[in-house]
Parts: structure tokens; C-alpha cells; sequence
């Protein structure tokens, strides 16, 4: 049998491969086909000229639906690969790059 912690190392043993399993794999895609339902919402809103303050309400909603989708990879990134890394004495590179993505969320 093997342990999570077995799998999640697997899972992420080359981060950089495009086939890393994503641990939270169903809550994010329930997040994103909610997020495209939000967006399909905003676009009618604006073809049915809705008030510009309850457009610019739902889009804000987005941006935080989004940002929590982020946060979440960003989280799984730096428990699994980053840590991985880290561990395979390569946390240097892995740091650097986590850095890097860190800095498009903080503008």
C-alpha cells in the first residue's frame, strides 16, 4: 500500500513535467466551472445593460474566485514541488521560481 505521502511525492517528483497530478484536482475544477458561470453572468449583464456598480460588484467576485484558485495551487506547488525540491537539495531553483510566481499576485 501506498502512503499519501508516498503518492504526493510521486505525484510531484518532476514538477516541471505537464502531467503533475494536482492534489486538489476536483475542488478547482469545481471553482473554475464557477467562475466561468460568473463570467457568462457578467457578460449578460453587460449585453442586458445592467447598473455599472453590479457588473464591476460581480466582477470583483471573480477576482477574489480566482485569486482563491491561486492561492491553492500556489499552496500545493510549494507543498509538493518546492518541498520536494528542497528536500533533493535543488531548492534553490525551486525557491527562485516560486518567488517569481508569488510576485504576479503581489501588484
Amino acid at each position: 500500500m501506498t502512503s499519501p505521502e508516498h503518492k504526493r511525492a510521486a505525484a510531484h517528483a518532476d514538477c516541471h513535467d505537464p502531467q503533475v497530478v494536482q492534489p486538489h484536482k476536483q475542488a478547482l475544477l469545481k471553482r473554475l466551472n464557477r467562475v466561468e458561470g460568473q463570467v457568462r453572468g457578467v457578460a449578460q449583464m453587460v449585453q442586458d445593460d445592467r447598473y455599472c456598480v453590479d457588473v464591476l460588484t460581480q466582477i470583483a467576485a471573480i477576482q477574489s474566485a480566482l485569486d482563491a484558485v491561486a492561492l491553492q495551487l500556489l499552496e500545493d506547488h510549494t507543498r509538493g514541488c518546492v518541498a520536494d525540491a528542497v528536500k533533493a537539495n535543488r531548492g534553490d531553483q525551486a525557491i527562485a521560481e516560486l518567488m517569481t510566481v508569488v510576485k504576479r499576485f503581489a501588484r
